[in-house]
């Protein structure tokens, strides 16, 4: 099972409730949307170098983290990358999938921790989501709400109150640097949900890929 693989390194995860951890990324090659503050945009049309999933696993065992994320591009339009997922829980990785919501989550492995944007309407790509991924995901899953205006904390919470029974932990990110975080952070204390998240991207504050 052969991976188109844009690049493989070790960083500190800078996003999720797994923020400050050693992390080995897997980022694979290619995306379907065109986000229009992507920060990965070479990784959309790029084709990435061919590796096998033997492969994958050899290089990151010697990497020395335990946590793993795959990530894009969207990673989930490689049919193999369900495979990838599986083995690298079968091999005791703690596994991230990172995925922009705009593909169905069903075929992904259960003991993977899901961490998928809501592509709000300052992307360009919000129809995208697929609606039905909200019932993939359970207590070990994340939802990323990325925002670079009101409106796009508006719709967060529109669809915050349209999944009041989820078991899922909703993250509030700005988008740099077309939204300041302190404004992001005054909404999330005062409008957003209990459970809400507010993050900086610590990778990116503090200089790493």
């Amino acid at each position: 099972m052969t991976l188109r693989v844009y690049e493989i390194f070790k960083s500190l995860q800078g996003e999720s409730s797994f923020q400050g951890l050693p992390c080995i990324f897997i980022r694979l090659a290619g995306c379907h949307l065109d986000c229009s503050w992507c920060d990965t945009r070479d990784v959309r049309t790029a084709q990435g170098t061919p590796m096998d999933i033997t492969e994958i696993i050899h290089k990151i065992s010697v990497m020395g983290a335990r946590v793993v994320e795959v990530t894009g591009g969207e990673p989930l339009l490689q049919e193999d990358s369900y495979e990838l997922l599986t083995t690298l829980n079968n091999y005791g990785f703690t596994v991230l999938l990172e995925t922009s919501g705009a593909v169905p989550l069903d075929k992904v492995d259960p003991r993977t921790h899901i961490v998928m944007d809501v592509k709000p309407p300052s992307s360009g790509e919000a129809a995208s989501l697929v609606e039905a991924n909200f019932t993939r995901l359970d207590e070990n899953d994340e939802v990323k709400f990325p925002c670079a205006s009101r409106e796009d904390f508006d719709n967060a919470m529109i669809h915050l109150r349209r999944h009041e029974r989820r078991r899922w932990r909703p993250l509030f990110t700005p988008v740099t640097p077309h939204l300041d975080g302190a404004a992001l952070a005054a909404w999330v204390l005062t409008e957003g949900p209990p459970d809400g998240r507010f993050q900086l991207q610590l990778h990116k504050i503090i200089g790493l890929p």
